[in-house]
């Protein structure tokens, strides 16, 4: 009778475990991209509002570290300032996994300097380019290497770590290979050390997100970016809608693993963030897509999860 009582008990506590609040089975996993982090977990806080039994976690580790989790099945979705490169995917698929890509709104990168700078007015594609190309370190030292009239001080630059999608997406744009920078400048994985950086150094050059300015703009200088015949653009809100700031503007990503699509609590989330993003990106700095396109995406989610005829677990 005892054995018994005692059975029933540890079967309660199991599923109490299992299915009450910050058990496994109410938590949703998120973490990558620093950009896209303040549109998730803006979002995520909302989403607790409407189900506070269920856990949503939000990490920022960086696009390729959030992808690092993500195919190993530690996380259920990875927030992405780019997309999934092939040797991430062919990670995922020799661990069996399934997973959807989905917009969810776009950015700009923003250059900036310290406020202070009274020289630059603007600065050419090319220009970025000899700045952070490979062969610029040990090269391109000084501001007067740039442009001659400029002063003889020295670029102190500041930029995203390795494992950022920033990173990778303003290297492709700029330097025309992703990864590929000059290695003498202080990274972070988070922008708040970047901001930081620039706005108390005078002869600093950096870039992040553009909703890290937004947020920032008292302490940080704009810098326009003049792509090849056009007039330089300052990177606005308006200017990333209508596709004017380039090569600088970018879609956001989040992935969603099959596993965790076919769980009722990461799928109503996904459901919650894409319902949305349209008015929480413009809350946080982002720049919303077209009503109908999240609409595309929702669609593209149901029926990602639909796939099987393994129904959603009960949570």
């Amino acid at each position: 009778m005892v054995k018994n009582i005692f059975a029933l008990i540890l079967f309660s506590s199991v599923f109490l475990y299992s299915c009450g609040s910050g058990g496994p089975a109410n938590e949703v996993k998120i973490d990558g991209s620093s950009t896209v982090y303040p549109l998730t977990e803006a979002i995520a806080e909302e989403y607790r509002s409407e189900a506070p039994n269920v856990r949503v976690t939000v990490g920022r580790s960086g696009t390729g570290g959030g992808f690092q989790k993500f195919i190993r099945g530690d996380i259920d979705i990875n927030d992405a300032s780019r997309k999934i490169k092939e040797s991430e995917a062919k990670v995922a698929r020799e661990n069996g996994m399934d997973y959807v890509e989905l917009s969810v709104a776009y950015d700009g990168l923003s250059v900036v300097v310290h406020p202070d700078n009274d020289w630059v007015d603007y600065l050419t594609v090319e220009e970025l380019k000899m700045i952070w190309e490979p062969e610029a370190q040990g090269e391109i030292t000084h501001w007067n290497d740039v442009r001659e009239e400029w002063p003889e001080e020295p670029i102190n630059l500041y930029g995203p770590g390795t494992a950022s999608g920033t990173f990778d997406y303003f290297t492709e744009a700029i330097v025309g290979e992703s990864g590929a920078s000059r290695g003498d400048f202080t990274a972070s994985e988070d922008d708040n050390v970047l901001v930081q950086g620039v706005s108390t150094d005078k002869n600093s050059l950096g870039f992040f997100g553009l909703a890290y300015f937004e947020e920032n703009s008292e302490k940080l200088k704009l810098v326009p970016v003049k792509d090849g015949d056009k007039e330089p653009v300052t990177p606005t809100i308006k200017a990333v809608a209508n596709n004017t700031y380039t090569p600088l503007s970018r879609p956001l990503f989040i992935y969603v693993t099959k596993e965790a699509a076919q769980r009722t609590n990461p799928q109503n989330f996904v459901n919650f963030y894409l319902d949305n993003a349209s008015e929480v990106a413009r809350s946080v700095g982002y720049v919303s897509m077209p009503d109908s396109l999240y609409e595309v995406e929702k669609e593209k989610f149901q029926a990602f999860y639909s796939q099987s005829d393994t129904t959603a677990a009960a949570e």
